[in-house]
């Protein structure tokens, strides 16, 4: 998604650091972050924020974290928090990279990851959020039985995420072909997802836990 830069964006952002962690001054103690003590699920990329804000809302008993680092479109995940009064959605505009850096060992429940970039070119494949080292991130900050949901419209970023992540040591408890024809109620949509649906395109999902006791074989990879 091309982004169109936001000057004022930044300091738009840094005026709210009770919801938006810009500098990593939350980094280490996420938790207390919070008003409660609750399970902490992380969408990665969050975009405008209507499928985090959504499910935030929808679920008080969980606290989230929307992760972008596009300044010129996390604002706008903002205005909804603000709209809404969602006291349990915190921001932090950072790359995915540094998830060790915010998150404790075992810290998270849960993570999305709704319509990544692809990164078709096989030489940038280690920039895909799927790709080992960010597998290897995943698996340090989530607890053991630890979820990672994955929506994509594009087929070859969805079968190289079944290779990594079963390579990986990873196994899939769920999964979607075609989303949107399955009719699942449960299913919260992005404005990317909304719109590309809306034209007709197949939507693939899955589900994965780590295998605690395998290791990843990740030289193919």
């Amino acid at each position: 998604m091309r982004v169109r830069y936001k000057p004022w964006a930044e300091d738009y952002l840094k005026d709210h650091p009770d919801l938006v962690d810009m500098d990593g001054s939350h980094a280490g103690h996420i938790e207390e972050w919070f008003d409660k003590k609750q399970p902490i699920y992380i969408e990665i990329g969050s975009g405008m924020g209507q499928f985090i804000t959504t499910l935030a809302a929808q679920h008080p008993e969980i606290n989230f974290i929307s992760m972008e680092r596009e300044k010129s479109v996390m604002y706008k995940v903002l205005d909804k928090v603000k709209e809404q009064n969602l006291t349990n959605l915190k921001m932090i505009c950072n790359d995915a990279i540094e998830l060790n850096e915010y998150f404790k060992d075992g810290e998270v429940s849960r993570i999305y990851l709704n319509f990544s970039d692809p990164w078709p070119k096989r030489r940038h494949a280690k920039r895909r959020l799927t790709y080992h080292t960010y597998l290897a991130l995943y698996k340090q900050i989530l607890i053991d039985d630890g979820e990672i949901h994955f929506k994509t419209d594009n087929r070859g970023l969805f079968a190289f995420s079944l290779e990594s992540m079963s390579q990986f040591g990873m196994y899939f408890t769920k999964m979607n072909l075609n989303l949107h024809e399955e009719d699942d109620e449960d299913n919260i949509l992005t404005e990317y997802e909304q719109k590309f649906s809306d034209k007709g395109s197949r939507i693939y999902r899955m589900e994965a836990k780590f295998h605690n006791n395998i290791q990843p074989n990740t030289d193919n990879i």
